[in-house]
């Protein structure tokens, strides 16, 4: 009697992991049943050991070190992925910056690495991404990191806001080259979420309004219809949705997640 092959789980890989929304896009795709790769900076090594270690269950869990900028180091990951999982279904390049500076004020040097973090790392995770799944012939899904600012640019931050309008367009582009072999494109925008990089951003605000830190990001909450900050599992729960089944017919689109800040 023929024995039916064990079908493949889904997996993913998810850059930024080490961060709040990325741990918390990680654990939900986990739980989802994908087995999952832990991307993010070497420093962050010990922390994606200790992730990949505590999720539980059916669906496996593998850390790996990476710097997005460097597209070899993102080719190799991926391929390491592959090699592990027998191809990547969803791709979640998550890994971001921000800078609190006016125009006058920004520095060549900030300038160059929000662009290189934010923009150019979304490019290598894609274009890495879906060149496995094109040679593998997987149908699959590139999630990017947009924002809020990518709607409606923020007030000091030019050049946050310039990335993540370029990972807006570069999602669209892709979503149109792309679909002949069933792949899609999205992207997130979160609006304030309370994680280490907004509290930087409200750090920035503070010192330069002399107001106590912690007060520029809760005087937020006064903008956003739903009356609270965002926390990492509600951007989760939109990444797992746009990586799910449920999404297959969406593509080209930016969902913002925001509690209603900005209608898009």
């Amino acid at each position: 009697m023929e024995v039916e092959a064990t079908p493949r789980r889904r997996s993913a890989f998810v850059t930024g992991a080490a961060g709040g929304i990325g741990t918390a896009i990680a654990r939900r795709l986990h739980a989802d049943g994908l087995d999952v790769t832990l991307c993010d900076l070497a420093s962050t090594a010990e922390r994606l050991d200790d992730l990949a270690t505590t999720l539980d269950g059916p669906a496996l869990a593998r850390a790996c070190s990476a710097d997005v900028t460097d597209r070899a180091a993102v080719e190799a990951a991926v391929a390491a992925h592959v090699e592990a999982f027998g191809a990547i279904d969803v791709m979640v390049a998550n890994a971001g910056i921000a800078i609190t500076a006016g125009l006058l004020e920004t520095t060549t040097q900030q300038w160059d690495r929000t662009m290189a973090v934010n923009v150019r790392g979304v490019f290598n995770c894609y274009s890495a991404a879906a060149r496995q799944m094109v040679e593998h012939g997987t149908p699959g899904r590139l999630i990017g990191a947009a924002s809020v600012a990518a709607h409606r640019a923020g007030k000091l931050q030019g050049a946050y806001s310039a990335s993540k309008f370029a990972v807006r367009g570069l999602t669209q582009a892709v979503a149109q080259e792309l679909a002949e072999h069933g792949i899609t494109a999205n992207c997130y925008s979160p609006g304030v979420v309370h994680t280490p990089m907004w509290e930087s951003i409200d750090a920035a605000l503070a010192s330069r309004h002399g107001t106590p830190v912690g007060s520029e990001m809760s005087a937020m909450v006064a903008s956003i219809p739903l009356g609270r900050l965002q926390v990492p599992d509600d951007v989760a729960g939109v990444v797992s949705f746009l990586a799910s089944r449920d999404a297959a017919y969406i593509t080209g689109q930016s969902l913002v997640v925001d509690g209603g800040m900005w209608f898009s």
